[in-house]
């Protein structure tokens, strides 16, 4: 008689889901999809289309998000009643299906678990990868290509939108250095654990024959900030003086205190203005410009930001964090974690997640300690 029994297993993937959701906070989910949903809705929306992307881009990942944990929910009720229906029937082939799938629910229900570590201030936001070749002449070009179409493999299984925005290409094979932007809910938080120097074993097919060649390209991960195209300046963070223009001008220029002066006290930025005719003409245009040096400084503290969430990766021996050895044998490894796979052919098409759970995890545990 066919008896299977996945009760145990099946109970075990309830559990670890509902931590996530509860982590994930699902009541406060539909709440900010309700919200954003209402603010799609409005009329005048497309009014300003830089907010409007910003609202729509954000409803897709939540809605996105929230369809994720519900389909999982529904995926482990239909895993119970096809084992009912297997044990009943006794059927060997719904069997192999009800195996099948609590395999696959177990890996979709690890991926979930890894993100709700992913609690960082810029984890939630797109992601944008930069791939330069290091050492290793032709070869490490042509490395840093197999790279950027490993990572663009990664993110088309998973249904992520991906840009390539730049690209410089090497004269014999490959690519100097390539950028791109993964638009998905945490991808720089996903993909963060992929920065440093990548290290590649084979024998090279552009060198001499039978000659082992190992080769280095440096991955730069970076959240893609949100970049204000105007800066709110409070009243009370100005100073505002007015005086007597002087130099040359219209009748009314010397003669009555029109131009300004305002100093922007929190940073000391100082603007004048005095070559519009009233005073309210001057603090306007003196205002313009606070806003474009106060946004400038903005932009150059978030570069900043960025510089220090990229570190500095060299991409030559040393420092390497993964090792792809092509020959003479198969194996990628990762050297921070230890994870290990012997079929590169599968990781450069893009099989990662088990690299990049590893790699969540090992972080996770480093800012515990």
């Amino acid at each position: 008689m066919l008896e299977l029994d996945l009760s145990a297993d099946i109970q075990g993937l309830r559990s670890t889901f509902a931590d996530i959701t509860s982590v994930v906070d699902v009541e406060a989910l539909n709440a900010e999809i309700a919200r954003l949903s209402e603010e799609a809705g409005a009329p005048d929306l497309w009014d300003d289309v830089e907010k409007a992307q910003k609202v729509t881009s954000a409803l897709s990942h939540r809605q996105a998000e929230l369809k994720r944990i519900t389909e999982i929910e529904q995926r482990l009720d239909d895993l119970e009643v096809l084992v009912e229906l297997a044990n009943e029937m006794e059927d060997e082939d719904s069997v192999d299906e009800a195996r099948k799938e609590l395999a696959e629910l177990t890996g979709v229900i690890g991926q979930l678990e890894v993100q709700t570590l992913l609690d960082g201030e810029y984890d939630e936001r797109p992601a944008v990868i930069t791939i330069r070749a290091g050492a290793g002449g032709v070869d490490a070009a042509d490395f840093a290509e197999m790279l950027l179409r490993m990572y663009l493999r990664w993110a088309e299984q998973h249904g992520y939108s991906s840009t390539v925005m730049d690209t410089s290409y090497a004269e014999e094979a490959g690519i100097k250095s390539a950028t791109f932007e993964v638009d998905a809910p945490y991808a720089f938080g996903t993909l963060s654990v992929e920065a440093g120097t990548h290290r590649l074993v084979r024998m090279s097919p552009f060198g001499a024959a039978g000659k082992r060649q190992t080769s280095f390209a440096a991955v730069e991960v970076i959240p893609l900030m949100e970049e204000a195209q105007e800066v709110d300046i409070p009243e009370g963070d100005i100073r505002v003086d007015v005086f007597r223009s002087s130099g040359p001008g219209g009748q009314s220029v010397n003669t009555t205190d029109s131009a300004v002066r305002i100093t922007h006290l929190p940073t000391g930025i100082v603007v004048s203005m005095q070559n519009e005719k009233s005073q309210i003409q001057n603090r306007a245009a003196a205002m313009r410009v606070l806003q474009s040096r106060l946004l400038l400084l903005q932009k150059e503290q978030e570069a900043a930001t960025k510089k220090e969430l990229a570190g500095n990766i060299t991409a030559s021996w040393g420092d390497q964090m993964r090792s792809y050895v092509l020959a003479p044998y198969q194996m990628v490894k990762d050297l921070r974690t230890e994870h290990e796979v012997n079929n590169p052919g599968a990781v450069f098409d893009g099989d990662l997640d088990g690299f990049i759970a590893a790699g969540i995890r090992w972080r996770k545990r480093k800012t515990e300690d």
